[in-house]
């Protein structure tokens, strides 16, 4: 038996990392248990190694079109898959190392193994089984062994993993999660993407920008089912520019798998079914949550859908134990993992920290053109009751955006008229991921449109297009 910690954190994603670096900052003694690789699936196998494709495909389509910006490139412009991946890969490799370094600058120890609740206030921490897509992956030299291991306070951030539905289990050769596109052992032809979620619609972007024929097929009525409805469809007629086919309002009957590629069988919400032949299929519907083997039953810990049901505070059902990100259910965010952690972890120093205003959260989607929203679309905005105003500005009107060869793009915001909160943003478009953050903290400091309004932007920026945006639901648009 170890000497006891003030809080252990299994899972050592954004979530989890975090959440031990703030109680180590808060003078709390804290462990970290790790089964895979420092930085979770966030770093190596998701958020971070996915946006180094995509830039790989932007600076792809950039070469493509580098006569309409005046350069002359000579010679042949090619996509190098194996390249790409390798550069990928490093990224993610880096990063690993630097959440190492974090948790050794904060004193925290890091706990190598396989973690389940074993009584109140314990973990048994058992060797993991290797997981062949880690191979070359090392444990941090100075890791703790597997063992009996003892806190006031434990944490779970186990994260989650994708949704596998019956009759599509990944094969890593023609039938693939986003462990298989990040690293494909060819290059597909014509990929099949099930599901128009954010994992869809990036592969769909990236593995179209590297010339593969792209078909996307969706349940819902529009792509991007979570986002305004004006905007999924835009970002549906910019995708469909480059290639990209849609199928939406259609569900995957069978899947049939053979040497060459897959067979999938269709069946549309009206009209006849259909069966479309393609080298490779991605299946992006969804995560599920990495509850199991964790003991929850046995320690009581109540679940809500499957995943572990908790409280403002981040509080299970079970005294002691607290539960963050994924494995704490939506929005499946990165950044809700990282606020959930800083919650969490200051209620158990007795900080009384605010509850995460779950509204408030942006959403972002990496593709070409970016998606970028937070708070209520149109149709949510309405449904409530309030009498709203909306604003939307286009690119095409906005100088930076023209001089950029960026002109495709939009944002639109929804305000209400009789208080002047910002209910919604939405924005599709360059670099509108790094542009949400604007309205997310015009939200929490609970800013008017009038206020907004009268902020002064730089010029010339893509940014201007959000004044605008808001310029125009009050009537007062001046570039458009």
């Amino acid at each position: 038996m170890q000497q006891p910690y003030d809080v252990i954190v299994v899972g050592a994603g954004p979530g989890g990392y975090v959440a031990a670096i703030r109680a180590a900052q808060l003078g709390l003694r804290t462990a970290i248990v790790e089964r895979a690789h420092l930085g979770g699936i966030c770093s190596n196998w998701g958020c971070i190694p996915t946006k180094a494709l995509l830039k790989s495909a932007e600076i792809l389509e950039a070469a493509r079109h580098a006569a309409d910006f005046g350069v002359r490139v000579t010679g042949e412009v090619a996509a190098d898959i194996e390249a790409m991946i390798r550069r990928s890969r490093g990224v993610a490799g880096r990063m690993a190392a630097g959440v190492g370094t974090l948790m050794r600058k904060n004193k925290v120890d890091v706990i190598w193994g396989q973690a389940r609740l074993d009584g109140p206030g314990t973990l048994l921490v058992e060797a993991a089984t290797p997981d062949p897509r880690n191979a070359g992956l090392q444990p941090p030299k100075a890791a703790l062994p597997p063992g009996r291991y003892t806190a006031r306070h434990i944490i779970l951030a186990t994260g989650a993993r994708p949704r596998i539905l019956p009759g599509m289990e990944p094969d890593g050769d023609r039938v693939w999660t986003y462990f298989e596109a990040l690293a494909p052992r060819q290059t597909p032809t014509h990929l099949l993407v099930l599901g128009s979620g954010a994992i869809g619609i990036e592969f769909a972007s990236f593995y179209r920008a590297l010339g593969a024929e792209v078909t996307v097929v969706e349940m819902a009525a529009q792509i991007l089912p979570a986002e305004d409805a004006e905007i999924a469809a835009f970002a549906r007629q910019q995708l469909e520019r480059r290639g990209i086919a849609f199928r939406t309002a259609t569900t995957l009957e069978t899947l049939e798998r053979g040497p060459d590629g897959v067979t999938a069988h269709l069946r549309p919400a009206s009209g006849e079914a259909a069966s479309l032949a393609a080298s490779h299929v991605l299946v992006a519907a969804g995560v599920q949550p990495n509850t199991e083997g964790l003991g929850l039953a046995e320690a009581g810990v109540a679940l809500d859908k499957g995943f572990i049901r908790i409280d403002d505070a981040c509080r299970s059902s079970t005294p002691g134990i607290h539960a963050i990100g994924d494995v704490a259910g939506g929005p499946m965010l990165a950044h809700k993992a990282e606020h959930e952690a800083m919650i969490c972890v200051e209620a158990i120093a007795g900080l009384h920290p605010h509850a995460l205003n779950r509204d408030r959260v942006p959403g972002c989607t990496y593709s070409d053109p970016q998606i970028a929203s937070v708070g209520l679309t149109e149709d949510q905005a309405r449904a409530t009751g309030a009498e709203i105003t909306v604003g939307k500005f286009p690119f095409l009107a906005n100088g930076k955006a023209i001089a950029l060869g960026a002109e495709q793009g939009m944002v639109k915001t929804i305000w209400d008229r009789n208080t002047g909160e910002l209910l919604g943003a939405h924005m599709a478009g360059a670099e509108v991921t790094e542009m949400i953050q604007g309205f997310v903290l015009a939200m929490d400091l609970e800013t008017t449109d009038r206020e907004f309004a009268e902020t002064v932007f730089p010029h010339p920026t893509l940014s201007e297009a959000m004044k605008e945006a808001t310029l125009a639901a009050m009537g007062r648009a001046i570039n458009f």
